[in-house]
């Protein structure tokens, strides 16, 4: 058995995995204990898009739910689902992750296959539960990244057409200028992180599904 030299091991970053949102779960959990939330209602879950997500302002009309939590990944959402998600019996999950998965240098395929742990994860719960997979935006700040992350998009969008509870929301296209790359005004500073301009996007496209659906 060949072992790292001892130099190489204090050299490689340690990650928490999803440990290290423990708090931030916590605070969910203690919330809904105080506060129990409503069942049947579109949940949110995801990275820093979706908890940034001003839901009652953009969704008034609907009862919501947001469970994104700081620069997640999706098998953090995966992994804590049952204690996040699960428990509140949502009508609909819209689920946003895989962005940061694609940064820190997971592969499409990694994306992919998390993606179907977390439906499996959802669905034997809650089978009657649709889950929206917001596709990964291609944004300013990643854009070295996106030849990536529309692979991962395109084969998690190949997965919701063949199941009727699996759903993929065509945003990409509209975030893309006349050049092809992405509009600078759906951004804030960072290019990263979405303007009011985006989220309105994004929340259009929610609507339009929620319309869609006879919801």
């Amino acid at each position: 058995m060949k072992f790292l030299p001892l130099f190489l091991i204090l050299l490689t970053p340690l990650s928490a995995g999803p440990a290290k949102w423990k708090k931030d779960i916590a605070k969910f959990e203690a919330t809904d204990k105080k506060s129990p939330p409503p069942k049947g209602a579109y949940l949110f879950i995801g990275s820093s898009s979706a908890r940034m997500w001003d839901l009652k302002k953009f969704f008034p009309e609907h009862t919501t739910i947001n469970r994104g939590f700081g620069g997640s990944e999706l098998e953090d959402a995966l992994f804590y689902a049952d204690r996040i998600l699960i428990p509140c019996q949502p009508k609909v999950v819209f689920l946003y992750a895989g962005d940061n998965d694609i940064n820190n240098g997971k592969t499409a395929e990694i994306v992919t296959a998390d993606f179907q742990k977390f439906v499996t994860k959802v669905h034997k719960e809650l089978p009657k539960t649709d889950i929206v997979f917001v596709p990964i935006k291609p944004s300013l700040k990643r854009w070295n990244l996106w030849p990536k992350m529309n692979k991962a998009n395109q084969a998690i969008k190949k997965i919701t057409e063949a199941n009727p509870k699996l759903h993929y929301l065509p945003i990409p296209p509209a975030m893309l200028g006349k050049d092809g790359k992405p509009m600078n005004d759906l951004f804030v500073k960072d290019g990263l992180h979405l303007s009011v301009k985006g989220y309105r996007l994004w929340s259009k496209h929610v609507h339009q599904w929620i319309h869609d659906q006879g919801s």
